[in-house]
């Protein structure tokens, strides 16, 4: 019998409103009369406050509050979303003496209205003692400069953390011995890349609105991708019981891995704590820009070794990671780099990561999504394709001969089989739709310019293995309805629709019965957000145990007062009804005999999920480039991507999702980089001077899906979220080398910079000549 809600594009169940332009998000729902709360920043790098005279602020009519560091905690915390206890060092305070970026927090103005804050924030007076600044990550290590020099930075365990070096965390990992490997090699191939700082550019910026409830409780309503985590963060940096803290978050405007970092939560909160009364803070597009974090820049050396055949047989990766001037999320995207790269290819005998990741006095990296994948995957999968030109092979040939099968392991994956993978029939599937034996490499399309085709593979996790844990409570109404509670974070990815699919399916009811409630921390189950591709894997696991759950006692209870026993009764149509039909008792009837009257015990399902594994889903991806000769200028003309995400629950929801992160890849290839001018100050804090890619720059964009079925996950189900933002730089990094014979690996790949490199290849080959 085919499934009824699972696999089928059902539109999102608060699409409707979001087009309509009803009041959602947080700024929505902000009491008019709450205090408006401004920043006021560092203008310099690297500095200590000696004083600060805010006495001609504070005398202004309207104004409330205006907070420094001398009147916040001292207790240093985390903005990493992170589950407890956060590998991510505890560097900051919510006001520091000393600021260590351009935009770093120096103040806290609140007042009846913005024209008010931003007088008041233009009367303050801040006398610096600046210092020389750590720019380059390069020159991080070792430097005279010492960007964390406070001896209360605190660590929950071991990260590798060396503070007088600028080191925020290490980590190495290797099995084998790659050194003796590579000498047994008949093929070593090795490069430098360097994926840029990207920003998130979602369409709402960071905001937060903060007020105390009946009981004196602190309600902070915020756009967020992590609700209990920003719970706990406020809890330590506020010095507050957790109890006395509820988080809701309502729906968000996009976070892309930014809003799994705090932002703006704890300026509002400690107004509304000072003073009592309701406050709102939102970011504006520069403060989004320099203000909050980015994806790691990064320095990432490749080696392969393969023999004759074309087996990688060891792979070396060296990684430099500049977290900024805070270590959110450091250790662990440094980590990602290696788990989701290391992996891919499992004929390996020896494989060896070693990296850092570094302090420099400039706006703090945090996640995004593919969370270092996507700088890993563009490193190793260039170094593929340089290995398949120097092997003389098509780079598709050379990954179907080296990637992992089902029931296959490989060196750092701890003995754990493979569950899931069609990543092969995606190759095959991507070929033919690119039209990859008539293309590949290149060919003349006259005016100067050539047409080329690249590729590249990529895979993801699902979940974090054995730390990520999602609860869903669901429960049968009064009214026969049913009330899914859920702490997953809708963030436009549609996880209340998906989840809601999953919960009617086992139920056997229409999707309208269910009504939805999630991301509150006082009436949700824990779930620790949406970040680590786990919303469908891990949370949908709980949702689909607690729906089993609730519909084992809703058979019981029916066959109860129908008087048989709960063998011989079945769902059918909202009701309970015996097996050979004669009688039937209505949801709605065993809702009212469960709850009203004399109550016997309402019925609900609870369940909780956490996971082993974090089986991997996989992408394909395919790019069709056409570059011109003369000025450098790229045009992508077509991109494949096919993928492996398991079952897929929505389709129209999964291709939207995979659409989006293509064109973030993309973006990352040939447009984005968050940039600075000599005195660290961003250079690229608007949309003028940072260029996302819009619907004409990214070609034609296709999506298809291989599925298989991962045992492990509800219904067959793998993550898509991140995985299908990491083919874009390398492959069409490649198909630009198959078309014009030059390597760009500082990215984005610029029109300037291929043009350059053309003219250098030419200089070179009339020097060789």
């Amino acid at each position: 019998m085919g499934l009824k809600n699972v696999g089928h594009s059902i539109p999102k169940i608060d699409g409707m409103m979001i087009a309509t332009g009803k009041p959602v998000y947080t700024e929505d729902l902000a009491l008019p009369n709450a205090l408006v709360v401004k920043i006021l920043r560092s203008p310099h790098a690297y500095a200590k406050i000696n004083s600060i005279d805010f006495s001609g602020a504070e005398k202004l009519e309207g104004v409330e509050c205006i907070l420094t560091y001398k009147d916040v905690p001292k207790e240093r915390f985390t903005l990493a979303g992170q589950s407890y206890p956060e590998p991510s060092p505890y560097d900051r305070l919510i006001l520091d003496q000393i600021v260590r970026y351009v935009g770093d927090e120096v103040a806290i103005i609140a007042a009846v209205d913005e024209k008010t804050a931003l007088l008041a924030m233009k009367k303050i007076k801040v006398d610096y003692e600046v210092m020389e600044p750590v720019l380059d990550f390069e020159q991080a290590l070792g430097h005279s400069s010492v960007v964390h020099p406070e001896e209360d930075l605190h660590v929950n365990f071991d990260i590798g953390l060396d503070k007088g070096k600028n080191i925020a965390s290490s980590y190495y990992e290797a099995v084998g011995d790659v050194e003796e490997e590579f000498k047994r090699c008949a093929v070593v191939v090795e490069d430098v890349y360097y994926p840029q700082a990207q920003a998130h550019a979602m369409m709402e910026t960071y905001r937060a609105f903060t007020y105390l409830d009946h009981v004196g409780r602190l309600v902070v309503v915020s756009s967020t991708q992590v609700p209990f985590h920003i719970k706990r963060q406020l809890a330590r940096a506020l010095q507050i019981p957790a109890s006395k803290i509820r988080v809701i978050k309502p729906r968000i405007g996009g976070g892309f891995g930014g809003k799994q970092t705090g932002a703006g939560d704890v300026f509002a909160a400690i107004v509304t704590l000072k003073t009592g009364k309701p406050a709102l803070i939102i970011y504006d597009r520069k403060e989004t820009f320099s203000c909050t974090t980015s994806r790691h820049a990064m320095r990432v050396k490749v080696k392969l070794g393969a023999d004759q055949e074309g087996i990688i047989r060891a792979i070396d990766i060296k990684v430099l990671s500049d977290t900024g001037a805070y270590g959110e999320h450091a250790p662990t995207v440094l980590g990602c780099v290696g788990h989701y790269t290391l992996p891919l290819y499992n004929k390996t005998r020896a494989v060896r990561f070693n990296g850092n990741a570094v302090y420099t006095n400039k706006m703090p990296a945090g996640a995004f999504r593919g969370y270092g994948a996507t700088q890993g995957t563009f490193a190793l999968e260039s170094t593929v394709n340089l290995l398949a030109e120097r092997l003389n092979m098509d780079p598709t040939e050379v990954r179907l001969k080296n990637i992992s099968k089902v029931g296959e392991t490989f060196l750092t994956g701890q003995g754990v089989l493979l569950g899931s993978s069609s990543l092969d029939q995606c190759i095959a599937r991507g070929k033919e739709l690119i039209g990859w034996k008539g293309k590949f490499p290149r060919r003349e399309v006259g005016h100067n310019k050539v047409r080329a085709v690249g590729m590249a593979v990529t895979m993801q996790g699902s979940g974090i293995a054995n730390i990520g844990t999602a609860s869903a409570e669901i429960r049968l109404n009064d009214d026969g309805y049913f009330t899914l509670l859920i702490g997953a974070t809708d963030m436009g990815t549609g996880c209340d629709t998906i989840l809601s699919q999953m919960a009617a399916e086992i139920l056997e009811i229409p999707m309208e019965m269910i009504i939805v409630n999630a991301g509150d921390t006082d009436t949700a189950p824990y779930d620790p957000g949406s970040y680590a591709s786990s919303t469908t894997y891990v949370a949908g696991s709980a949702v689909v145990k607690a729906a089993e759950e609730l519909k084992k006692k809703i058979l019981e209870q029916g066959a109860t007062f129908l008087g048989v026993s709960s063998e011989d009764v079945e769902l059918h149509e909202m009701a309970v009804r015996t097996v050979r039909g004669e009688q039937e008792m209505s949801f709605a009837k065993i809702a009212e005999l469960t709850i009203l009257g004399t109550g016997k015990l309402q019925l609900v399902g609870y369940a909780t999920h956490g996971s082993e594994i974090s089986p991997p889903p996989y992408v394909a991806g395919f790019a069709e480039v056409e570059v011109d000769q003369e000025t450098g200028k790229v045009d992508l003309i077509d991109y494949v991507a096919v993928i492996d995400c398991g079952t897929v629950i929505n389709p129209n929801l999964a291709r939207i999702q995979a659409e989006g992160g293509i064109v973030q890849g993309i973006g990352m290839a040939l447009y984005e980089e968050v940039n600075y001018n000599d005195l660290g100050k961003m250079a690229t804090n608007s949309f003028m001077q940072y260029k996302i890619p819009c619907r004409k720059d990214v070609g034609n964009v296709r999506i298809e899906f291989e599925e298989s079925f991962e045992p492990s996950g509800p219904f067959g189900a793998k993550s898509i979220g991140e995985v299908v933002a990491n083919t874009p730089p390398p492959a069409i990094s490649q198909a630009i080398y198959n078309a014009v014979g030059v390597r760009v690996n500082h990215l984005p790949i610029t029109p300037e910079k291929v043009f350059l490199a053309k003219q250098n290849l030419i200089t070179n080959l009339n020097l060789d000549s």
